[in-house]
């Protein structure tokens, strides 16, 4: 009998060790989950510091220069693809998907470039492709000269449908 006592008193010390061991293992794992979800969002914070700092290091604000491109409507004109050319140089050519048209149909506004050019004098070209209001193929161009400062240079091409005339005009607009 006694020794049904030590197995059973034995069994009991064993049983309460194993959940005493089960909960810790259950908060070291609630704790270890915390701790990876900390990582992560650090790791998230790091990798968009180096972004940042890779963008200024890569573009300094002295030299940085960007175009933009947005959409009005798009009944006159559907806008197949866009060409630009800095100083008679081709930097970026973009053929758009359905998708993208219905995001700057409903007012995004796409990056089409992003690099350095000099403090100086400069002419933009861009080539609009796509189909005119008579459903047939149209190449648009408009372009701009202007001058780059110390400051960090934005221009914005814009294709606006102008109803009185049911047709598509294309600006050029420096921020």
């Amino acid at each position: 009998m006694k020794l049904k006592q030590i197995i059973a008193g034995l069994l009991l010390i064993l049983l309460s060790l194993m959940v005493v061991s089960a909960e810790s293992a259950s908060a070291k794992n609630e704790t270890l989950d915390g701790q990876i979800q900390n990582l992560k969002r650090e790791v998230l914070k790091l990798n968009r510091n180096l972004f940042l700092l890779q963008e200024e290091l890569l573009f300094p604000g002295s030299s940085q220069f960007s175009v933009f491109l947005s959409l009005d409507i798009g009944q006159f004109f559907k806008l197949d693809s866009v060409s630009l050319k800095i100083d008679g140089k081709t930097v970026a050519n973009h053929l758009y998907t359905q998708r993208e048209l219905q995001a700057l149909t409903r007012g995004a506004v796409q990056q089409l470039y992003l690099g350095n050019i000099k403090s100086g004098q400069h002419e933009l070209v861009a080539f609009f492709t796509g189909v005119g209001p008579d459903g047939r193929d149209s190449q648009r161009a408009a372009s701009l000269n202007f001058d780059k400062r110390v400051d960090p240079k934005f221009i914005e091409l814009k294709v606006i449908d102008q109803s009185s005339n049911g047709r598509a005009i294309f600006e050029v607009k420096e921020w």
